[in-house]
């Protein structure tokens, strides 16, 4: 049996917004996690709620929960941003506000993890009522693994909530685009270093429900809420995508002649 001092604390990192409804069961599945040393880093934008009074509850029992609330609302993307910039860990997990992790989670990762640059688990689909849909993330995405930026932003991706990446990763992400998903975006610069590895073992219960927007992120817009897409002009979606694809361009590195 390992020794948990020996072992690198791993920060687990969510951005929350009027979570409530579903934070318990994901905070209580964190802190349940066989693996140790672990802190959860939670930022909330402006809920209205009561998730930050019970984030303050969470933060009062344990010693682990470190809680912060933005003074104005920062979006989803900066919120995880900033959640990040304040773990403490060696190993970072980001976390959805509304999943259940499965309790050997992190300890699964943490030993698999290697020399990747990122770990990324499967997960099950649950609906609001915790009961499985009958799908995995891996029947709706293509999760696989990726050694190459460039294949990586063609129709790929791989979900933040089952990550587990080194901290050093992030100071190469700052500033985080806010016109890309956060997860999106770490596995894109992840590919600079060395391979985003796909693990096919489900370790999260993924939540699926009318409030959250179906995806690796479940992106928030630009306020922070979740809501359903809105339709944009054709002209707008093409502006938007040359806008994200230019911006990828600019983050390759100049020494990746052929992705570039």
């Amino acid at each position: 049996m390992v020794d948990s001092q020996s072992l690198p604390l791993v920060s687990v990192v969510m951005a929350t917004y009027n979570g409530v409804a579903y934070l318990p069961k994901q905070i209580d599945s964190i802190l349940s996690q066989t693996y140790s040393p672990i802190e959860l880093v939670v930022t909330d934008d402006c809920s209205t709620d009561g998730t930050w009074e019970l984030l303050v509850q969470y933060a009062a029992q344990d010693a682990r929960v470190r809680v912060f609330r933005n003074p104005e609302n920062l979006g989803y993307v900066r919120n995880f941003e900033k959640a990040m910039l304040l773990a403490q860990g060696e190993w970072i997990a980001p976390s959805d506000q509304d999943d259940i992790w499965l309790p050997h989670k992190l300890a699964v990762l943490q030993a698999n993890i290697g020399k990747d640059t990122i770990l990324y688990a499967n997960s099950q689909l649950i609906n609001d009522q915790d009961k499985p849909t009958g799908q995995y993330l891996s029947d709706v995405k293509k999760l696989t693994t990726y050694n190459n930026c460039l294949n990586y932003t063609i129709g790929n991706s791989a979900p933040g909530h089952g990550m587990l990446f080194p901290a050093s990763l992030v100071k190469d992400c700052v500033p985080f685009p806010v016109v890309i998903p956060h997860d999106y975006w770490l596995g894109f610069v992840a590919c600079f270093r060395s391979q985003v590895r796909y693990w096919p073992e489900v370790l999260v219960l993924y939540r699926q429900h009318n409030q959250n927007v179906f995806g690796a992120s479940k992106v928030a817009s630009a306020d922070g809420t979740l809501p359903q897409r809105r339709k944009k002009s054709a002209a707008a979606e093409r502006a938007a995508a040359q806008a994200r694809i230019q911006l990828l361009y600019e983050k390759c590195p100049a020494d990746l002649v052929e992705e570039k």
